[in-house]
């Protein structure tokens, strides 16, 4: 069963991503806004796939604050967790916003919020998953 670790931090949207993955596209899906669970679940080597919101409001690692924007660099330039699929979810989609924050987080996909098409983000994110097997 792959997992899929989502960081976000509204409660609406971390149930959606939830049930979403495990029902329909039958993930183990583990949920926080905790920058050192992210770090610590991807350092064990057991996360098929992160879903990253851009906007957290309360992370911090290493005593800083920090963004998803950050998280995602960070896990970029871990050898342990460098290669894991990464989507940014973002409220941010205006023209443009897609590839910008592609670029800035070198993430390999973007999923705008709120999730409107259901089946499509199951889509993804389970082609994201077979193509990284």
């Amino acid at each position: 069963m792959k997992h899929v670790l989502v960081v976000e931090d509204d409660p609406h949207n971390a149930v959606l991503f939830r049930k979403l993955l495990e029902k329909r596209a039958g993930c183990r899906v583990t949920v926080t806004d905790a920058a050192d669970e992210l770090m610590n679940h991807v350092a064990g080597g057991a996360v098929d796939l992160v879903i990253m919101d851009v906007s957290l409001v309360n992370a911090r690692w290493e005593g800083h604050a920090v963004s998803g924007i950050d998280l995602c660099r960070l896990l970029r330039q871990d050898p342990r967790s460098a290669g894991i699929p990464i989507v940014i979810a973002t409220a941010h989609a205006m023209r443009g916003d897609e590839e910008r924050l592609i670029a800035e987080t070198r993430a390999d996909g973007y999923i705008a919020k709120p999730i409107v098409d259901h089946e499509a983000f199951v889509r993804r994110i389970v082609s994201l998953l077979e193509e990284a097997a």
